[in-house]
């Protein structure tokens, strides 16, 4: 039962698109990514997914529109509908809730899935 400190939280990690759990909430769990550049096109079977913008910007690219988030901004994306996060700023951090099962690239498999994930110790 230890608080997490958001800003050193993600300065204990640097590689992007690797997220990194930094708690468990139930079936649930708060997760911590670093986004540079353009992720993979996919989707989530039956996990929802919320992303939350902490620091920089982000766009939510979606097959017929695309949606752009500032810091303290977040989106949910349903389970089903493919996306793609992008970095509109060097990097950009985003706080993701989401079931404990959800896969970082979907139902694609692609030399950025990452099944194992690393935990941030606060």
């Amino acid at each position: 039962m230890d608080k997490v400190n958001l800003a050193e939280a993600f300065r204990s990690f640097s590689d992007p698109w690797s997220p990194r759990v930094a708690g468990d909430i139930n079936a649930f769990q708060v997760k911590l990514v670093k986004l540079r550049g353009a992720f993979d096109w996919h989707h989530h079977e039956v996990e929802d997914e919320l992303f939350l913008v902490v620091a920089g910007r982000m766009r939510m690219g979606f097959r017929d529109r695309a949606v752009d988030l500032d810091p303290g901004e977040f989106i949910i994306v349903p389970h089903g509908v493919e996306h793609r996060p992008e970095a509109l700023t060097d990097e950009c951090h985003v706080l993701l809730l989401e079931p404990n099962t959800t896969l970082n690239t979907g139902t694609v498999e692609t030399g950025r899935t990452v099944r194992e994930l690393q935990r941030i110790v606060p």
